[in-house]
């Protein structure tokens, strides 16, 4: 099995791939505020400030958007916000419109899903002019993911998974070892972090995702075909 640190060269590589392929300023992390996208985001600054100083450049800033669905913990949105400013990114927070919101959140998983995160980030990729999304979607959190790819064609966009082959561990050991800033709510317990509705603690003997509605987990592929992470 690859090290850590043969992961993180093959990430670096891949990324700095997506530079002589798009324009920096459509490539888009997709940043949850959650410790994989936040590692993701890290990543992605470090690439694009190393070839800006090859090229001389200066004044290239790192995008990033965010899905605020309203369901979100406060704990997200604190940590979002400041570190949105101490990194310098230009942040998009992306929101469903009132239309898209349902009567009662997480009644239908499925349909909510849909209303406040896939629509609102279709209509945000095509407004912005995303070319390259990038995502902390990894193979080890869902049986769905296992066949994923690094490069996914989506419509009108690429979708870019550069820590697919990570795991959990290798997640906190890097963020532990560069002492990168991560939400509170890990420090409470929680393992993987959705809308409160959908998102509660899992026990230690748990899997990473165990505290996810389940419902959700079960049917990740059909939410993924739908254009969910």
């Amino acid at each position: 099995m690859p090290s850590l640190e043969e992961k993180c060269a093959a990430t670096r590589g891949l990324l700095e791939a997506l530079l002589t392929r798009h324009d920096p300023s459509r490539i888009a992390v997709a940043w949850t505020g959650g410790k994989d996208s936040t590692v993701v985001l890290h990543l992605w600054r470090e690439v694009v400030a190393g070839n800006a100083a090859c090229a001389g450049q200066s004044g290239i800033r790192v995008f990033a958007v965010n899905l605020d669905t309203g369901y979100k913990f406060p704990e997200i949105l604190t940590f979002r916000d400041r570190m949105a400013s101490a990194w310098d990114v230009t942040l998009h927070v992306i929101r469903p419109e009132s239309a898209d919101i349902p009567v009662v959140a997480a009644e239908d998983h499925m349909a909510c899903c849909r209303a406040l995160k896939i629509t609102p980030l279709r209509r945000a990729v095509e407004r912005l002019g995303i070319t390259a999304l990038l995502t902390g979607v990894r193979a080890d959190e869902n049986p769905s993911r296992t066949d994923l790819a690094e490069l996914e064609g989506r419509e009108g966009y690429v979708q870019v998974n550069p820590i697919l082959a990570w795991t959990e561990m290798d997640v906190w050991a890097y963020t532990m070892a560069r002492g990168l800033p991560y939400c509170a709510l890990y420090d409470q317990g929680y393992r993987s972090l959705g809308c409160m509705p959908c998102t509660k603690k899992a026990a230690p003997d748990q899997a990473e995702r165990a505290g996810r509605d389940q419902e959700k987990e079960a049917r990740m592929a059909e939410l993924h075909a739908l254009g969910y992470f």
